[in-house]
């Protein structure tokens, strides 16, 4: 017996996750695709890439060897540049082959191209989380970008190359281009208004001095940045390089040290009468960027149901192998409680974050200026707990870093804090409300009656619009944005007939239930939700 145990050094361990079509494998994934009519058998080609064992190792490999800042060469001049892992190009290369960065602009998916392409950042996300930093900004940037069309045509058909080029070289040198933005300074944060940055003009462009705390991707080759001008706070593309080729006036003082998203370089930098070219009117920065930070919220909510979806499949792919007191994990009815819940969760936002990017495809406006911020709030807060319990599953193992989970327990709070912490999203839905009051109540209602179908909603709804009409809303603004963002993902589920919308809606908008994942009854439904999460 020891001798057949030394032998086999897997007794009873669960195989390694790789070489899987994360698109077919995902069944609530692929059904959301099927029903907005994308490319079925594109998105599954995508889904075997991600979902090699090659390119999971990249993953692994980019995280192990982050980013070095190199800010003077070996003769004492400055260069200001970032020393990726070639995992780290690797991965870059096959997110812009995919048209992760443009493809939703560039007109080669007239069916539903900001869904198509949100489905393949959510299976890209899975691979590797940090890389996708860039080609959100790089996709978000084009949307600000639309508001100085002459500056958009300059720049376009680099952008929109599915050629990666990390060569520090003048933009119109290059293949193609990424796109990275600086909004923040230390002393506003998020009140980018106290920004202090200066822009002076000299002619046809600006020259930008100040600095910004966080700036992520230092190696794109533009950014967008905020600055006060004479009329007020403006948006700016501040290219790497000047007209005349010579370096533009960024120095990077040093590389955030994060507690995860480790592959990607976020820096901290003083512009030096940087040269600069502003994007849309003097004074109107922030109504600009506004398109800008919608498109990268998105992103953020795409991502974070894709990086659950990873961990619910590791959490899977575990019980499904690994057989204590002489059943497997996957048999036994606690953990199919625990897992089945985490895979109606799963259900739900996946059906959500879909169908916010199909409202962004048909122009459903009032739609998405309501949902985006609340979709981000409840999806990107879900992810550290859901990733937390998929952790779990795996025990001992899973705490281990030679395995994925530690990692993305790592990631899991950053899409949360990125553009806009849980404050700052509920506080929009209440401005998105204020703003086009009759809009916001008919959105509401829209999705009262779709729920309707699946569960009475009539308290949750009555109790969210009494709230929302109070002047005090803002003291329950957290609960108007979850609340909200539930309703809707109840709604989506209705609207898509999945068998469990009503599951869903009684194990979580109705009173009576405990917060933890596994306390839900959920009707003997546990085992087709387990396989609708990870075909067996």
């Amino acid at each position: 017996m020891s001798q057949g145990f030394l032998e086999d050094a897997s007794f009873n361990q669960s195989p390694a996750f790789g070489d899987v079509d994360l698109f077919t494998a995902d069944k609530p994934l692929a059904d959301a695709a099927a029903r907005y009519g994308l490319d079925l058998k594109a998105l599954s080609a995508c889904g075997k890439d991600y979902g090699s064992a090659a390119t999971l190792d990249l993953g692994r490999v980019a995280n192990e060897n982050p980013p070095k800042l190199r800010t003077m060469d070996g003769k004492g001049n400055r260069i200001d540049f970032v020393e990726f892992h070639p995992a780290y190009h690797a991965l870059m290369a096959k997110s812009i082959g995919f048209g992760i960065h443009g493809s939703a602009h560039d007109g080669s998916e007239p069916a539903g191209p900001m869904t198509s392409r949100a489905v393949r950042l959510y299976l890209a996300t899975q691979a590797e989380a940090g890389h996708l930093c860039p080609i959100t900004m790089t996709h978000a940037c084009i949307g600000a970008l639309q508001s100085e069309p002459a500056l958009l045509d300059k720049w376009r058909s680099q952008i929109l190359s599915r050629t990666y080029d990390p060569r520090p070289l003048p933009w119109w040198e290059k293949k193609g281009v990424t796109l990275g933005m600086g909004m923040t300074e230390r002393q506003g944060g998020t009140d980018v208004r106290a920004n202090i940055t200066e822009a002076v003009a000299v002619g046809d462009h600006v020259e930008i001095s100040g600095h910004k705390w966080f700036m992520s991707a230092p190696m794109c080759d533009a950014f967008l940045v905020l600055a006060q001008a004479e009329g007020g706070l403006t948006c700016y593309l501040m290219p790497r390089y000047r007209p005349d080729g010579s370096r533009n006036g960024l120095r990077f003082q040093r590389l955030k040290d994060k507690l995860g998203n480790k592959s990607n370089a976020s820096s901290e930098v003083e512009f030096h009468s940087a040269y600069a070219e502003r994007v849309g009117p003097e004074g109107a920065g922030v109504r600009t960027i506004i398109e800008m930070v919608n498109l990268t919220r998105l992103d953020c909510a795409v991502a974070s149901a894709g990086q659950m979806r990873f961990g619910l499949s590791q959490a899977l792919n575990h019980i499904r192998n690994r057989s204590v007191f002489q059943r497997r994990l996957s048999d036994q009815p606690a953990m199919q409680a625990v897992a089945a819940d985490l895979a109606l969760e799963l259900e739900a936002q996946v059906a959500l974050v879909f169908r916010l990017a199909h409202a962004v495809d048909k122009g459903e406006t009032a739609y998405a200026r309501l949902l985006t911020p609340a979709v981000k709030f409840l999806v990107c807060k879900s992810t550290p707990q859901v990733v937390y319990e998929s952790l779990e599953c795996l025990g001992g193992n899973g705490y281990s870093e030679e395995l994925p989970m530690a990692r993305l327990y790592r990631e899991a709070p950053l899409n949360a804090i990125w553009e806009g912490s849980g404050n700052v999203m509920a506080l929009d839905v209440l401005r998105a409300a204020a703003r086009q009051p009759d809009a916001a109540m008919e959105t509401i209602s829209a999705l009262v009656r779709t729920a309707s179908k699946a569960c009475d909603v009539t308290a949750l709804a009555t109790t969210l619009e009494r709230t929302l009409k109070a002047p005090d809303a803002e003291r329950r603004a957290r609960f108007l944005c979850e609340g909200l963002a539930k309703l809707a993902a109840l709604a989506a589920l209705a609207e898509a007939n999945s068998p469990f919308a009503s599951l869903y809606g009684e194990a979580r908008l109705k009173g009576g239930h405990f917060s933890q994942f596994g306390t839900a009854d959920l009707g003997r439904q546990e085992i087709a939700l387990m396989d609708r999460a990870l075909a067996a």
